[in-house]
């Protein structure tokens, strides 16, 4: 998409310079506003034309039935949807009694832009109405990072040439007709009127507050809005509510060059348990507080929230303006989406669209926690408290399977698992030691001693407990975890899946030495030093399944042995693979949706050398379609260690513009976070070759022909530095808090007050060819 010629390319914005309905879909999610409370898609304001309306509300979900055709014991019985709540950007337009519809009259000029450091979205709009009568819109939107529950809107209209009269309807709506349904299973499930009215109060004094409820979930909502006026003395407004609507009607006549301007303020609240005047007074104060505020006090707030960001944050990209562009974009989006969590979950989607029902997956932890970690920790700590709330609920769904510890949910939003589909959900019993390696990470980053005892302890124990039900020492004395799914959906419920082995090592390995940090806390946790003996020992005799005669790591058991996939009979229109074929198929064939052993490497370096990760590389390039948008940014980094640098750059092209260019055709239901955040781990863990753990930071830099300098920034210890590397060298500077010592290609680097350069090593051509299945390369950038 950013290559329609719409789109421009600038380093600090996405900027849209005439309308085109033929991508409007895609720009309504990568223009969307959120705060990761509240989450507006970059709808029109005049509501139409639309691809999908979308406003959301980080956990606020209804209850959906989960039909099979044959239900066995522990299938879930119902799903989760995110529900599209009441609509407050809708602002409406008559122009001499014609409204302003985009798709009649005129358009002689419409630009959109998304501005990365102030945090906006604004449009500027030159229309004439079907009579020919000219106007000019300008309207600025923003999702506030500092009022948790609040969202503005400046909408202004100016007379051009000649007196005008106009009319402006500003409303909150509630059960909006949304997108049919889609067989695509990364879709939602569509709702039909989940919410059911309470209470609908609208004053002539600006202000207006509807309640609803879920008709299943059990969840209500209130929705409030409040608007200051700036128009001609004569200027009208009037107040009018009912059933699922509240509208505001201010009516005006302009002279030319006159303006009117219309600031509104909206703000949200729900809860499971809070009554509706509990709600509707919370919803009114919000607004108070943002009327305090004001127009120009939010905007201020927001820019000085983002200017604090960008300082520990930013990448700067010298050489490809477009990757320049997509990283921030991508950086900007993982803030939005985790900003004011607030023991909530980061969804697969963020709120910018109900893609996978809103629900949250093992993405958050293994790509988008290891971005925030070192950039905005606060974030990390509050989507790990909300797996902690959680942990009674997965505690039931182990005992429900007949285990000890605690199972998480594959994809969720409240904490049940949601996922109909066993060998790709219920048995992808990684995202348990997914979750542990997050918290590892987060309590190694920031030294959080609290954390640790209180949240990140009995994470690591419950998983522990787990992994200890799932596997066992075989006759050999080795131990297994048998019959599960890795991060390779292709290859489902196989033995001793190498991610998942590795992952269990560390998440073993991990809890015993909390417990030993907090004694006092884990024998709260009922942990005895027998318990801890068994965690060891199942680590140092985990399974690490290998090929001996080929010389590489097996996904799996026998996954070598299995038959190879015929690539060449598989035309480019049958990818994805599971839209065309049968997972019978799939599952007994030596073909890899995404990274998954690559991911291992990755994620454990400590267990392969420099020789095996090659190998590795090599041998399963060769078999990933890449079926996944989570794959290419783990396939640059490995590419990136391993030597083949120009393969890693087209890997990052590929994670970087996933939406922009909307790459999987699905940017419709919303942006893929774990791709963004891929962008950043392309660059900062590929060419940055950063790798973090035991109290150390370590870079490797090198970089591709086409990038000639990259710069980061990232928070470690409470320390706040910056990289700087060229291919020549790599310069370090600590921009805040206490020294540091990190590793430059193994060289031990003290970081205090003076910044320090360091030569990078020559570059060396990898021995080994790799090539990936026919069609399935990425593309060249260009």
């Amino acid at each position: 998409m950013i290559r329609h010629p719409a789109f421009t390319i600038e380093p600090w914005a996405l900027r849209e310079r005439r309308l085109d309905l033929g991508v409007l879909a895609q720009t309504e999610s990568v223009f969307a506003l959120s705060n990761g409370h509240i989450g507006l898609r970059g709808n029109l304001d005049e509501g139409e034309p639309h691809a999908e309306p979308g406003t959301y509300l980080n956990g606020f979900y209804e209850l959906r039935p989960l039909p099979y055709a044959e239900a066995g014991y522990g299938y879930p019985e119902s799903g989760q949807t995110v529900v599209n709540v009441t609509n407050g950007k809708v602002i409406r337009l008559l122009v001499e009694d014609e409204p302003f519809d985009l798709r009649y009259g005129t358009l002689h000029e419409h630009e959109r832009v998304l501005d990365l450091r102030a945090g906006t979205l604004t449009r500027n709009v030159h229309w004439s109405s079907p009579t020919g009568t000219p106007v000019r819109i300008r309207s600025t939107r923003l999702v506030s990072f500092t009022h948790r529950a609040v969202a503005a809107i400046r909408y202004e209209v100016q007379a051009v040439g000649r007196p005008i009269r106009v009319v402006v309807q500003s409303e909150l709506v509630a059960n909006e007709m949304g997108t049919p349904a889609s067989g695509d299973p990364r879709a939602a499930a569509p709702l039909r009127s989940p919410l059911i009215g309470e209470e609908n109060v609208t004053s002539d004094d600006g202000l207006a507050i509807m309640v609803h409820r879920t008709r299943d979930s059990g969840l209500r909502l209130a929705a409030g809005m409040w608007h200051e006026i700036d128009g001609p003395d004569e200027t009208l407004a009037e107040g009018r509510g009912g059933d699922d609507v509240s509208r505001m009607t201010v009516a005006t006549r302009l002279s030319p060059g006159q303006t009117l301007r219309v600031v509104k303020l909206f703000s949200y609240g729900w809860s499971r348990r809070r009554s509706r005047p509990a709600l509707h007074d919370q919803v009114a104060a919000a607004l108070a507080a943002a009327r305090l505020t004001g127009w120009d006090g939010l905007c201020a707030d927001q820019r000085r929230f983002l200017d604090a960001f960008w300082d520990g944050a930013d990448v700067e990209v010298e050489g490809d303006d477009e990757v320049q562009q997509a990283v921030r974009f991508g950086m900007f989006h993982l803030l939005q989406s985790s900003a004011r969590l607030e023991k909530r979950p980061i969804p697969a989607k963020g709120l910018t669209g109900s893609g996978y029902d809103g629900h949250t997956f093992w993405d958050t932890e293994i790509f988008v926690m290891p971005v925030l970690t070192y950039t905005y920790p606060r974030a990390v700590a509050d989507a790990l408290c909300w797996r902690y709330a959680t942990l009674p609920l997965a505690r039931e769904r182990a005992r429900q399977l007949g285990l000890r510890g605690a199972a998480f949910p594959w994809r969720t939003i409240h904490g049940e698992e949601c996922s109909g589909y066993w060998p790709a959900g219920t048995a992808a019993f990684h995202v348990n030691a997914d979750i542990a390696h997050a918290v590892t990470q987060y309590v190694d980053a920031r030294q959080d001693e609290e954390f640790d005892r209180d949240t990140g302890l009995p994470l690591l124990v419950e998983t522990a407990r787990l992994w200890c039900s799932l596997g066992h020492h075989d006759t050999t004395g080795h131990y297994r975890i048998d019959g599960v799914t890795g991060p390779d959906e292709y290859t489902a419920v196989a033995d001793n899946n190498l991610y998942t082995n590795l992952l269990t090592q560390q998440n073993l390995r991990e809890a015993a030495a909390a417990a030993e940090r907090h004694p006092e806390r884990a024998a709260e946790l009922g942990v005895t030093q027998e318990e801890i003996r068994r965690w060891r020992a199942g680590a140092e005799a985990m399974t690490v399944p290998y090929d001996e005669r080929l010389g590489v790591h097996q996904q799996s058991d026998d996954f070598t042995r299995h038959a190879p996939w015929d690539f060449d009979a598989t035309g480019p229109d049958k990818y994805p693979l599971l839209l065309h074929f049968p997972y019978f198929d799939l599952y007994r064939r030596q073909v890899v949706e995404q990274a998954d052993v690559v991911l291992a490497m990755h994620l454990r370096p400590d267990a392969f050398t420099p020789e095996q990760k090659a190998r590795n590389f090599a041998y399963y390039e060769a078999l990933t379609v890449r079926d996944s948008s989570l794959s290419a940014c783990t396939q640059a980094v490995i590419a990136a260690e391993v030597g083949h640098l120009e393969l890693a750059y087209r890997y990052l092209g590929e994670a970087a513009l996933m939406d922009l260019d909307d790459l999987e055709k699905n940017t419709v239901d919303g942006v893929h976070m774990a791709s963004l955040a891929g962008a950043w781990i392309a660059l900062v863990s590929g060419f940055g070759g950063m790798r973090a753990g035991g109290g150390r930071l370590r870079f490797s830099p090198c970089l591709p022909s086409r990038i000639t300098r990259l710069g980061f920034r990232l928070r470690y210890r409470g320390s706040r530095l910056s990289v700087s590397a060229t291919r020549e060298a790599t310069t370090y500077r600590l921009l805040e808090g206490p020294p540091l010592t990190l590793l430059h290609h193994g060289e031990e680097v003290e970081l205090g007050a003076e910044e320090v350069t360091r030569p990078n090593p020559p570059r060396h051509e990898p021995d080994q060819e790799v090539r990936q299945p026919p069609g399935r390369e990425p593309r060249p950038r260009s």
